[in-house]
């Protein structure tokens, strides 16, 4: 995934601001084998509910999650696409960097 636009960058740095709070990666990784409701995460995170609101709203700005209302209850799940995407972008990152032995330098 080569960055050819600035909106690929964009959403390469939100995913990555997302990412970058310890509680979210928490979040993420309870939503990797289930789709939970707020009050679901609130207590296995032992979070208030306004805490847990604005950082599902971070994740949720980054496409790292989605939302599914069913009757009052709003259930999240991952967006496994947007996860898809930081692979590729690491994978082609390690894939055609090139290596380059670090040169002294010069006083």
């Amino acid at each position: 995934m080569q960055l050819s636009s600035p909106s690929d960058a964009t959403t390469l740095q939100a995913s990555f601001q997302a990412l970058s709070d310890p509680l979210r990666l928490q979040i993420i990784d309870l939503l990797r084998t289930e789709e939970l409701c707020v009050c679901e995460l609130g207590d296995r995170l032992t979070v208030a509910q306004s805490k847990l609101s604005f950082h599902l709203k971070i994740l949720k700005s980054a496409n790292l999650i989605l939302p599914r209302q069913a009757g009052r209850w709003i259930y999240y799940r991952l967006n496994l696409s947007q996860f898809v995407l930081l692979e590729q972008y690491f994978a082609e990152l390690r894939r055609f960097s090139p290596i380059i032995a670090a040169r002294p330098c010069e006083e």
